[in-house]
């Protein structure tokens, strides 16, 4: 039996997301239809990887040459034909899935699909950074007079091939918030400050992530990273968990724009279809679906605490 279960360092973070919406022609089955075909077709003419890295699992990743064995690349282009009638968004979570989640996030990860991707998350990244200035400026103004801390919360996540890294956001709760330990976010919770309720309604919050993209641990588009005390529990819990960390976490993603804040196993566990979904037909169309409906998410504050 393979496993694609990587090693992980420290500890620390929680769950976010939004909610079921069906939003006009980016729900209409036709546009997603082609969305995530084109995508397809380009993503089957990229080459395999040859950078993944062994990571104390001989089974899946291999050494230098990082080639998936023959076993764990089967021929599932057939398998889209349920996704492409039903359109869900959603892929069931079955360990039979294993090989064909890392033959699709190898394919991502091969030279030219990884530079395309990287090369579009610097240019949104400092985008956003530009033309964002004044507001992220006015958002650390207020956030330091409304509370005592500083501007800026870091926490743990677990990042690509389970690798932790120090996520970087706007501080929303008071800096004593988890004096008892780790904890989601409740619904009207009591830890956020005046000021973080409107910066997490409206996702101002997680715009110092771009810093993490700049530096190469986060994508602009991937599964939400999450803390290293949950995700411990969550692949106890969660058959496929782990595959999460296949590709590069995102600041949004498509479970973020497609499914409510997730504050449970049952919740993770319906969200992780959403992941795991992308993961298996990622695309730079399908990114840029998320990205237009991520753009109506934050407009209109939606799925947030």
């Amino acid at each position: 039996m393979f496993d694609c279960r990587v090693k992980r360092q420290t500890s620390r973070q929680g769950l976010r997301a939004s909610e079921t919406w069906g939003w006009g022609m980016f729900d209409n089955s036709a546009f997603a239809l082609a969305a995530i075909a084109v995508g397809a077709a380009a993503a089957n003419q990229v080459a395999a990887p040859k950078h993944w890295r062994k990571e104390n699992n001989e089974a899946v990743f291999r050494e230098a040459s990082g080639d998936v064995a023959p076993d764990l690349a089967p021929d599932w282009a057939p398998d889209w034909a349920p996704d492409l009638a039903t359109c869900s968004g959603t892929v069931g979570i079955d360990s039979t899935l294993q090989g064909e989640l890392i033959a699709a996030a190898n394919r991502a990860q091969a030279p030219f699909a990884a530079s395309i991707k990287r090369s579009i998350d610097i240019v949104l990244s400092l985008c956003v950074l530009l033309f964002l200035a004044p507001l992220l400026v006015l958002t650390a103004v207020t956030i330091k007079l409304d509370s005592k801390g500083p501007i800026f919360y870091r926490q743990r996540r677990v990042g690509f091939a389970g690798k932790e890294f120090e996520l970087f956001k706007f501080r929303s709760m008071v800096t004593n918030a988890e004096i008892n330990g780790p904890q989601y976010a409740a619904v009207n919770d009591s830890r956020v400050t005046a000021v973080g309720r409107i910066i997490r309604k409206f996702r101002i919050d997680e715009i110092p992530q771009t810093i993490n993209v700049l530096r190469g641990e986060m994508s602009f588009v991937g599964p939400r990273p999450e803390r290293p005390e949950f995700v411990r529990d969550l692949e106890t819990e969660i058959p496929l968990y782990h595959c999460r960390h296949l590709v590069k976490p995102g600041i949004t993603g498509w479970a973020q724009v497609k499914y409510e804040y997730a504050a449970s196993v049952e919740g993770a566990r319906n969200k992780l279809r959403y992941d795991l979904y992308y993961v298996r037909h990622f695309s730079p169309i399908l990114d840029l679906l998320i990205v237009l409906m991520t753009v109506r998410v934050a407009l209109f504050g939606l799925g947030s605490r």
